[in-house]
């Protein structure tokens, strides 16, 4: 899928205003950019059905595309409704980010009067075709009806903490039936990518104090980076599980790599492994059976030519364009920040968890 956005492409209002208020030469720079920028909806829903076509009209065994509002902020009610109609049309899944920070769940009050799930649900959005990614910010309220109507999250630990947008409400979505995938939203705490030490950090993040019975499991943080993530792709019929029937999608690391010095008797290979497996203990890796990763080396291109050719080219100087466009960044980021002063003020901290004490 690829992201929608039809409006407020760098702050949480229309573009026009925004740089209406900069300094004139910035703003007159920067709206000529933004304008540069914007792809028309019939254009963007043409470019679906496109690749959709191309794509064998998600007949295809490993490329299947879906549509992706890329958040509320960045998408107008007139683009909702669309894309809900493509959905409903083409038979393919929705992937939108939603409250991922406070100042998107200020935004929706300010916008709608309401939450962001709640508008959502207005627009007929919500139900089983839908994933969204982060909900750090859903309230107990907007949490219930994820629940009830089908709605699958997506939850990004690393990259919550690293972008400083919070802690997905994860225990209350599980403790009400929530399906729940995890993802790295490409911003992993080590830009590696690492899924195993994604579901370790997932285990011991909603680690909240106490004796309840309420933290995840090895088994459920498992199901959710395999079968939960396979739902979210569309591909759910195939992968996401061992079994007949399914794909045979594998990664295989010698039980050694877990297991040595002593494993007792009694923990399960699934709590070895997401407790101690590590990415660079990866041996071999089958895609529908077919092997990409063998003795820890990619099978079908030359993975350190790829990175000398990828390094190469970066280190070249930028190119004008790079640089003008690193320069206006620097210029109106401080304007971007007075645009946020206050925000927060309006927003409720109520926490889901408690993991220290002010007195």
């Amino acid at each position: 899928s690829y992201a929608l956005r039809d409006q407020n492409r760098l702050v949480y209002e229309a573009d026009e205003d925004f740089c209406r208020r900069l300094p004139a030469a910035i703003g007159t720079e920067l709206a000529e950019y933004l304008k540069a920028q914007a792809i028309p909806l019939p254009d963007h829903l043409g470019l679906f059905v496109d690749l959709w076509e191309r794509a064998g009209r998600n007949t295809r065994e490993r490329a299947r595309v879906q549509l992706a509002p890329a958040n509320l902020h960045w998408c107008s009610d007139e683009s909702l409704a669309a894309l809900r109609d493509y959905s409903a049309e083409y038979r393919v899944g929705l992937h939108m980010h939603l409250v991922e920070t406070a100042y998107q769940k200020e935004y929706a009050r300010r916008r709608t009067g309401t939450t962001a799930l709640r508008h959502l649900h207005k627009l007929g959005l919500l139900g089983p075709p839908l994933t969204l990614g982060h909900g750090v910010w859903l309230t107990e309220d907007d949490i219930d009806l994820v629940a009830e109507t089908g709605t699958m999250v997506c939850h990004n630990a690393s990259s919550n903490l690293r972008l400083r947008s919070g802690v997905a409400p994860l225990n209350d979505l599980t403790a009400r039936g929530v399906r729940v995938a995890l993802g790295l939203d490409e911003a992993g705490i080590n830009d590696d990518r690492d899924m195993f030490q994604e579901m370790r950090l997932v285990l011991r993040l909603h680690r909240v104090p106490g004796m309840a019975d309420v933290v995840p499991t090895c088994a459920q943080v498992f199901q959710m980076a395999t079968a939960g993530g396979a739902v979210t792709t569309g591909f759910a019929d195939r992968i996401g599980a061992i079994e007949p029937g399914k794909a045979a999608d594998l990664v295989l690391l010698p039980w050694r790599s877990v297991a040595h010095p002593y494993l007792d008797s009694g923990t399960s290979p699934v709590d070895a492994v997401v407790h101690r497996a590590r990415a660079g203990a990866v041996d071999t890796v089958l895609v529908d059976g077919e092997v990409v990763l063998e003795n820890g080396r990619v099978t079908r291109v030359d993975k350190a030519a790829v990175l000398e050719e990828l390094a190469a080219s970066l280190r070249v100087a930028l190119r004008p364009d790079e640089e003008r466009r690193r320069r206006l960044s620097r210029e109106v980021f401080p304007h971007v920040r007075r645009f946020y002063d206050g925000w927060l003020d309006r927003v409720v901290h109520d926490p889901f968890y408690a993991p220290s004490s002010r007195r």
